[in-house]
């Protein structure tokens, strides 16, 4: 899929968010493009769960979200907490690390709390302000608007501004992970800003409990395959386990083994 239908399918999800509903008409109208085409994209939106048809026609649909922020936060905890601390334990003091948005990344930095000397590049709030307790900390932060209540910050300049550093450790999660492996997240600034991540560290480590096997998002780039580290607190269900089954060696289970 090209990076132009990627956006224009993710624009197609944001105007959902902000109005609910629209049709075929006015999408075409808004976005430039043929109705046929938006009717491509509805459908592709549709067959990936990301949208649903409404009254029996493709004319009004309404939007699959993200659950919101808090609770996300109390969703798996403790598998989040062990892949937090499995993480911690990799990445020595003093090390440079990127931080992307998201709960688990958020509890890693927490795990992390006891390092000194850390250069921490990260659009993740709450990632930064857990690590600033520990004034031999360097945090570094994109500009722009916060979002709520996320505390996090997206865009193409946060895309740039990875784009501007070297890590030892890319540390992030997805929203969701297909069954091709492929690494699903709900906006497409997300997936740009994570593969951005990837490309610029030395060791890209994913952070994902089992309930994102499966879990549907819209937006996609990159594959578990792309992956240097792959922190998991339980074996998926299949047909997922042939993911991790594959790459072997590159998978951490936070209990310490695959159980």
């Amino acid at each position: 899929m090209s990076s132009k239908v990627a956006a224009r399918r993710e624009r197609i999800l944001e105007l959902m968010q902000r109005r609910g509903a629209v049709d075929v008409g006015d999408l075409s109208e808004l976005l430039g493009v043929s109705p046929q085409t938006v009717r491509r994209d509805i459908n592709h939106l549709c067959d990936i769960s990301a949208l649903r048809r409404r009254h029996g026609g493709a004319a009004l649909f309404e939007p699959r979200l993200n659950l919101p922020y808090d609770e996300r936060k109390t969703t798996n905890t403790e598998a989040k907490r062990a892949i937090a601390a499995a993480v911690a334990a990799m990445v020595p003091s003093g090390a440079t690390l990127f931080i992307s948005v998201g709960t688990t990344p958020a509890m890693v930095a927490q795990a992390l709390r006891r390092h000194r000397q850390l250069t921490v590049v990260t659009n993740n709030l709450n990632a930064a302000m857990s690590l600033a307790h520990e004034t031999t900390n360097r945090i570094i932060l994109p500009g722009g608007e916060m979002r709520l209540p996320d505390r996090d910050i997206l865009g193409d300049h946060v895309v740039r501004h990875f784009a501007g550093y070297r890590a030892e450790f890319g540390i992030f999660g997805v929203g969701g992970i297909a069954e091709d492996g492929g690494l699903l997240d709900f906006h497409m600034t997300e997936v740009q800003v994570r593969e951005q991540i990837r490309s610029s560290c030395q060791v890209s480590v994913l952070v994902a409990d089992r309930s994102k096997f499966g879990r549907m998002a819209p937006a996609v780039g990159g594959t578990i395959r792309d992956v240097d580290r792959i922190v998991i607190d339980v074996p998926p269900p299949a047909p997922f386990a042939a993911l991790i089954e594959a790459v072997p060696e590159r998978v951490i289970w936070a209990g310490g083994e695959a159980r």
